[in-house]
């Protein structure tokens, strides 16, 4: 895991001063602190943080020689600007179950010379720390036309130490050939026939 170090923030200086001073404005809530505190971030370490790590990824907060072990819980950008609005962060306790997400990574998607449907790519569950996955990568290299993955065919899924909150038979992803005008697109196109 790693450590950023953070501090406190002023809460009279607005957050776009903030910005224009280089710091991102942040804060984190949850686990062991009794209310949630504002932060500011390095704004180097913030663009750092926002490129390498999702949200639901864990780390550790260095707020002033106090370390606190949290996860990224949102980041707020502001695209057309290419600006870090804010970071928030989930403070972790080794004994509490927290809301996360994992992440699913396809590994050589452009060797898939059929229709790659990604369906679910985020799959909401709940664990203690030492338990959490921040991503899951899967090689689809040499998938057939027709391979199915649901959330209950994933063997790290399974585990009993996640308590997931998406159905095992939750599509994740799918090769299809294109033709059959499966997913989607076909159900977009056969729903004004029902109404």
């Amino acid at each position: 895991m790693n450590t950023i170090n953070v501090t406190k923030r002023d809460l009279t200086v607005k957050a776009k001063k903030l910005r224009r001073n280089g710091y991102v404005p942040g804060s984190v809530f949850g686990g062991m602190l009794k209310e949630p505190v504002a932060l500011q971030i390095e704004e180097s370490v913030a663009r750092q943080l926002v490129r390498e790590l999702r949200e639901g990824s864990r780390l550790k907060l260095d707020l002033d020689g106090t370390v606190i072990p949290v996860q990224i819980k949102e980041k707020s950008l502001d695209n057309l600007k290419h600006e870090i609005l804010e970071i928030s962060f989930q403070a972790l306790s080794a004994d509490q179950a927290v809301n996360s997400v994992i992440d699913i990574v396809l590994v050589n998607a452009d060797k898939v010379t059929a229709v790659l449907e990604k369906l679910n790519m985020k799959i909401p569950y709940s664990a203690l720390p030492a338990d959490m996955i921040d991503t899951l990568e899967i090689d689809v290299d040499g998938m057939p036309v027709g391979t199915i993955v649901t959330v209950g065919d994933i063997p790290e899924l399974k585990s009993e130490k996640l308590a997931l909150q998406v159905n095992s038979d939750e599509i994740v992803f799918r090769i299809t050939d294109g033709k059959r005008g499966g997913g989607a697109a076909s159900e977009a196109k056969e729903a004004p026939a029902a109404e």
